[in-house]
């Protein structure tokens, strides 16, 4: 007879996003996802497989929880560089206060370890969604005049993009945010009209 699950996978994949998120996954061995978790390590293989396609499973639910939430709202908004100003006014937000403050972005965080390859194509994903979503929001400032002559569209969403990973990787280091806003308004500074 088969093992029969007594917990749920999705609350577990939680507290394993949480720890990598907060640890990255050089410095997470699967003891820690077995403490974080509550759960046996066999149970974690049998759902989840192996370490790199924990976080895998990880990293795809971070981007389709935290990120591409926030990265549809932009790209829909509507608004141009104002848009484009919430989106990092958000930004600095979330990684300067409340329960994840210093954390920084999974990705962004990722992005500085060597992945496996099933994190790679999330990662390469997390930043086309973002790019593309910039590029929206700037497209629609385009339109409206907002833009200075000569702004190239892509060029100038790929910069926003990252400086969106920069402010994730300085947010935790510990840049203040003085610092990090400082950096947006020049950015988009040199875009405007």
């Amino acid at each position: 007879m088969p093992d029969v699950k007594h917990f749920d996978e999705a609350e577990a994949l939680v507290a394993v996003e949480q720890l990598f998120w907060r640890r990255g996954s050089a410095a997470t061995g699967i003891q820690d996802v077995v403490a974080a978790t509550g759960l046996s390590r066999s149970s974690l293989y049998n759902a989840f497989g192996g370490k790199d396609a924990l976080y895998a499973a990880a990293a795809r639910r971070y981007l389709e929880h935290r990120s591409r939430p926030m990265f549809d709202q932009l790209a829909a908004d509507g608004r141009g560089l104002v848009a484009v100003r919430t989106f990092f006014d958000k930004l600095l937000r979330l990684r300067l206060s409340g329960e994840y403050a210093g954390w920084g972005c999974m990705m962004a965080n990722a992005n500085t370890e060597s992945p496996p390859d099933a994190v790679r194509a999330v990662l390469s994903e997390h930043h086309a969604v973002l790019r593309d979503s910039l590029a929206a929001a700037l497209k629609v400032a385009q339109s409206n005049g907002e833009l200075r002559s000569g702004v190239e569209v892509a060029g100038a969403a790929e910069m926003l993009t990252l400086l969106a990973y920069a402010i994730n990787l300085r947010s935790r280091a510990g840049a203040t945010r003085a610092q990090l806003r400082s950096a947006v308004t020049a950015a988009v500074g040199a875009l405007a009209a």
